[in-house]
């Protein structure tokens, strides 16, 4: 039989990788330095590879030994699914949900979530992340969150993909703006306005870049916003235009005054939320329900009627 490394040779490695020293690994694994030494190298030895560079000043993954700890990260996960699943039954989506959430539609969609979530499953206990979708992927592959909730992932064959809503995207406008006196504009009218948008790894800047390059706008290179709230805040102030998804629209443009929202004729202006998991996880029919019932509460929420200033 093809040698198996155990799941204790692989937690000592994934240690050893996370912080970088023996020492600090075996006291994480809560066995001695030399038991741990002796494993992760008859490890390498069973493997046939050099998985952790041993210097002066230095322990740190090799280049293979850096693809084997994500791979064992994986594994590790696959076996936690198994307990879980051993453990715990559908009535309660498994006991434990470590929830990955895109900020652009995690903080303004889970508050209504949550609350029915908890009444019809008391004994769940969930862990929210909010991350950028790209690093959300990735930490659903590693085994570090279970799930997420945002755009379909890029690498879509690597994760099941669940659509709970499709969201529209608003334009907003500092309301002093000549385009604030209309509800809806073509695309072409925004030829050489400043686009501001969120920074590098959020979707939401991948479609500020589709509008710019259909439309001739011009996207703000000097700022990146943190955050929603930021670019609204920005906008208000008169400094570009940006756009807003409609959970967000929904749940922060109730009092706003200072910031129009139009619809763009001539450009898609909407994208696809939902929940996704590792293709290969064992407790899909958990993630299955969660969907479900999300797809339920954004329905409710999405019908009342938009806070869409008029002029």
């Amino acid at each position: 039989m093809p040698f198996r490394p155990s799941h204790r040779q692989l937690e000592y490695l994934i240690a050893v990788g996370e912080t970088g020293h023996f020492g600090e690994a075996a006291k994480r694994c809560h066995v001695s330095q030399p038991t741990l030494s002796v494993q992760i190298a008859l490890l390498e030895k069973q493997l046939g590879v050099i998985l952790i560079e041993r210097a002066p000043g230095k322990v740190a993954p090799t280049p293979v030994g850096a693809q084997v700890i994500s791979a064992a990260k994986t594994a590790l996960a696959g076996l936690d699914e198994i307990l879980v699943l051993a453990n715990s039954s559908k009535a309660n989506l498994g006991g434990t949900i470590r929830l990955g959430a895109v900020p652009s539609f995690g903080p303004y969609f889970l508050p209504y979530l949550l609350p029915i979530l908890h009444s019809q499953h008391r004994e769940l206990k969930i862990y929210i992340r909010e991350d950028r979708p790209r690093l959300l992927e990735q930490i659903i592959l590693q085994g570090e969150a279970d799930c997420g909730l945002g755009p379909n992932p890029e690498q879509e064959d690597l994760f099941v993909f669940r659509r709970i809503c499709r969201e529209r995207i608003f334009l907003g406008v500092p309301c002093e703006h000549p385009l604030a006196r209309r509800t809806s504009v073509p695309v072409s009218e925004l030829k050489g306005e400043k686009l501001l948008t969120l920074g590098a790894g959020h979707r939401l800047l991948d479609e500020v870049r589709s509008l710019a390059l259909l439309s001739g706008a011009i996207i703000t290179e000097d700022y990146e916003g943190s955050s929603l709230d930021a670019l609204r805040q920005m906008v208000s102030i008169e400094m570009g235009l940006s756009l807003f998804p409609e959970l967000y629209v929904r749940s922060e443009f109730s009092r706003e005054q200072n910031v129009q929202l139009l619809t763009l004729e001539g450009w898609k202006g909407e994208r696809e939320i939902g929940f996704f998991w590792r293709r290969a996880s064992a407790r899909g029919a958990h993630y299955e329900a969660l969907a479900q019932l999300g797809e339920g509460v954004v329905e409710r929420v999405m019908a009342s009627s938009l806070p869409l200033q008029t002029t």
